[in-house]
Parts: C-alpha cells; structure tokens; sequence
C-alpha cells in the first residue's frame, strides 16, 4: 500500500473534507483497527484488573476472555515421552519451538499494530487535516534518513513490545514460578519409573538450579529435566530467567513513563513560566532549579526510598510509583534547563507580541504560541533521560533499594548473579545486563534521531560545512 498523497483545497475545513471525500479508506482503517485489537482483548482486560483482588467479579469475568496470543492458547509446556513425542504441547511440538513461535507471533503482532498506527496518521494527515504542511513532516522525512534515530526506534519499540506482551513471550507464570510455586503442579516423564509423574514446581526448581557447578546449572536454550525449556537459562533459585526478564521490563517500563510524565509537565509548566515572565520569576525557578540539582540526585534518591519506604506509597505497584516519583522530583531541574532556552528565544518572538497585544490571556499565549515550538525539545531530552532513569532503578535494585521482591526487576537479577560471573552461570548476570546496555543505548539513540529530526538549523549546517568542504576541494 503506497502513501497517500496530500490532496488540500484552500478553502476546505475538516468537517467540509469529511463530508466530500469518501470514507472507505477510512472505514477499511477502522475495520482492520478493531480486528487487530479484539484478538487481545481478553489481555487488555487482564493488565487493568491485574490490580483488584484475585477472585473478585471482574478478574473472574476478564479470566474467561479468550487471548489469542498467549501461553493457554499455544501451550509450551509438555511432557516427552520415549517413542511417543511430545504430549500437551502446541500441535506436539517442541517447548523450545513452540515458545519461539509464540514470541515471533507477539512481535509480528506487535510491529503490525504500530504499523497500522502509522498508516492511520499518514490517512488523517492526507484527507482530513486542516493544513496541507507542517513542520512535523519534515521532520518526519527527516527522520526517515535518520538510520541511528531509526536503530534507537527500533530497540525502543521492541522493548515496549516486551513489557506490553511480558506474560505471553514468557515460558512460566510469574504465579507459578515465583509467587506460588507450591500450589502449582507440573506432569514430567520419569525415566527411573518409566512413568508420567507429577510434582511442585518448588521442587522442579530446587532441580534446577544454575549455581556456577556442572550438576547444578541450567544455560541459556535448555532443558530442564522435566522437560521445561529455559531461553535464559535458570536463576540460583532454579526459577526461568527470561520470564524475571520479560516481566522485569514492565516495572522498568513503569518507572521511567511515570516519572518522565511527571518531569515533563513540571519542567514544561516552568519553562513556559519563566520565558513569558522572566524578571524575578525566572531568577526564582532558577535558583530553585539550581538548589535541586546541587544536591547529588542517586544519594537524595537512595535516602529517599529508605525514609519512605514504610509510607503508603511505597505500597504502590511493589514500590515501583514511589521510585517515579522521586526521580521526577529530583529530575527536573535537567529537563527543565533543556527547554528553557528555547522557551525564552520563541518568548521573543513577533507573534507573541501580537498576542498579548490582541488581549490573549497568559496562559493561552503560553499553550498556543510557545509550547509548540519546545516540544520537541521535550521529548528528545525527555527520551535521553528515561535511559538515564532506567539505569538509576537497576542501580538502587542492584543495592537492594528500590523494588521490593517477589517483583522481577533487573538490576537485581544483576546483583544475584554477580558472584557467579566467572562460572558456568555467567549468564544469570550478563544477559539482563546487557539488556539494560542496549535499551539505554536505544533511548538515547531514538533522542538523537528525534532532536536532529526537528532542528532544521542542524541540517542547514551540516549542509553548509559539506558545501564549504566541497568549495575548498574544487579550490
């Protein structure tokens, strides 16, 4: 499917356009949204009761939801038996191949539904928006030659996908295999028996144990002796590493979006303040910016989440809302200096002049004729400084600050497998690890894809210093 072309009338409204124009692609658009969407319905319904008591009306009514994409519908988890194959798997496959299935299937799933996204916004921008240009699409044709911007988009967009579809790219339950391993029970083959046993899966995983010995590790793409497949390998614990990853990435995830919001409508709002004030205002929020950021932000942090740990909030989300907001409190000041600057420079300008002099109140000449112009500004330092955020909760989880257990977190996973780095379980500390390399990388990269992609001055230079380098060449 091509994109659709621009086609404007000078005079035409959205309304107007609405009603000339055709709605079939429109109506397609919608059609295809809402098949994309019912199949995951059932685990929509899921994430928002996962805070309700277990048993209530309405985790009873999402229970019986069918998910298409999810580990009930395409089981991993079998028994083989000598000379029969798998029995309880997928189509009796393979742990190993159904689990890789299942995580091609969610991601393919995923990607699809960003793309539909954005087929969606090339329509509204083609038919039914009022202006026929922006300065957002050329950033966005900028961007599109952005390949380190689009390397960040990437690594970011997987990494969503991840926290979205924890519970079905994973092979276990965090309920079964951390919370409650005794109350749940797993069928295995028994080669001394001959027969097919059952047991706990506390007991399967005091089996399966990676503790740095070779009759006591599980690696990465193994199995387990009852015939459980570890993409990760196993923790200490004997507990699956990759389903502590998958679903470590949604309080990461959580912590950094909460406490990003809350920065950027602070920083915004006092930018916004500042530039249009100035004066004694902005020497205020100076001097409070500068009071904030004197003090060293991971000791306020880590004093912090001591001090309020016995608090209600702390209470939130396993801790998770109280690290939010503390790093929002105490990150401000940088986010807010980012965008100060160009806060004051379009203050400056021309046509806030004339908004103030056609009466305009402050706080729709604020919201109207300088908040679009630092937005973008907003999220390339807002983007750089949730990578910043997710390190700061694998550090405070690494010292056993932060996020309370039984909750996955990966900064902990780091510290429990930090004894066994240069052993045969080396990999319960370097793959999450190495995850948190690459998805700070890609946050930082998606930035500065973003702000290259918005600053027309940027290209502008580097078209001038290749024409200067070109002249002087030719010279």
């Amino acid at each position: 499917m091509s994109d659709p072309v621009p086609q404007h009338e000078p005079d035409s409204t959205p309304q107007s356009r609405l009603e000339r124009l055709p709605l079939t692609p429109t109506r397609a658009w919608v059609l295809v949204a809402v098949l994309l969407v019912l199949p995951q319905v059932g685990a929509l319904l899921q994430f928002l009761t996962t805070s309700l008591p277990v048993g209530s009306t309405a985790t009873q009514v999402t229970d019986q939801v069918p998910v298409l994409l999810s580990r009930e519908t395409i089981p991993n988890q079998g028994v083989h038996v000598p000379g029969e194959g798998w029995q309880g798997t997928f189509l009796g496959l393979s742990p190993a191949v159904v689990w890789l299935l299942r995580l091609v299937l969610v991601y393919a799933y995923g990607f699809l539904c960003l793309y539909w996204l954005w087929r969606g916004y090339l329509l509204y921008r083609a038919r039914y928006r009022t202006a026929s240009w922006t300065p957002l699409d050329d950033g966005v044709r900028r961007f599109r030659q952005h390949r380190w911007g689009q390397f960040g988009l990437l690594v970011v967009l997987s990494f969503l996908i991840l926290a979205l579809f924890a519970p079905a790219v994973s092979p276990t339950s965090l309920e079964e295999n951390v919370i409650d391993p005794n109350s749940n029970e797993l069928r295995y083959y028994d080669d001394t028996t001959g027969q097919i046993e059952t047991t706990t899966v506390f007991a399967a995983n005091l089996d399966s144990t990676s503790q740095g010995i070779p009759d006591r590790h599980i690696g990465p793409l193994s199995y387990d002796k009852y015939d459980r497949f570890h993409p990760f390998g196993t923790l200490p614990s004997g507990q699956d590493l990759f389903t502590q990853v998958a679903l470590g990435s949604r309080i990461s995830l959580f912590i950094g979006l909460v406490a990003i919001l809350i920065s950027s409508v602070i920083s915004a709002a006092l930018a916004l303040i500042s530039a249009y004030y100035g004066g004694w205002i902005d020497l205020g929020i100076v001097l409070l910016s500068d009071a904030t950021q004197s003090l060293p932000q991971l000791l306020v942090v880590i004093m912090l989440s001591v001090v309020l740990s016995q608090t209600w909030i702390a209470g939130l989300y396993n801790g998770g809302a109280l690290l939010a907001l503390i790093f929002a409190l105490t990150g401000w000041p940088s986010l807010w200096r980012a965008i100060r600057g160009p806060a004051l420079q379009v203050s400056e300008r021309t046509w806030v002049d004339a908004a103030d002099s056609y009466g305009l109140p402050p706080l729709t000449t604020m919201r109207r004729h300088i908040f679009p112009y630092i937005v973008g500004y907003l999220l390339v330092y807002a983007s750089m400084n949730l990578g910043g955020i997710i390190i700061g909760t694998a550090g405070l989880s690494f010292l056993g600050l932060g996020i309370s257990p039984p909750t996955p977190e990966w900064g902990r996973l780091v510290d429990v497998g930090q004894p066994l780095l240069t052993t045969e379980s080396w990999h319960i500390a370097t793959i999450p690890g190495v995850l948190i390399v690459i998805v700070v990388t890609g946050f930082n990269a998606l930035g500065d894809g973003v702000r290259d992609a918005i600053d027309a001055e940027t290209e502008l230079e580097n078209e001038e210093e290749t024409t200067t380098a070109a002249s002087g060449a030719g010279g």
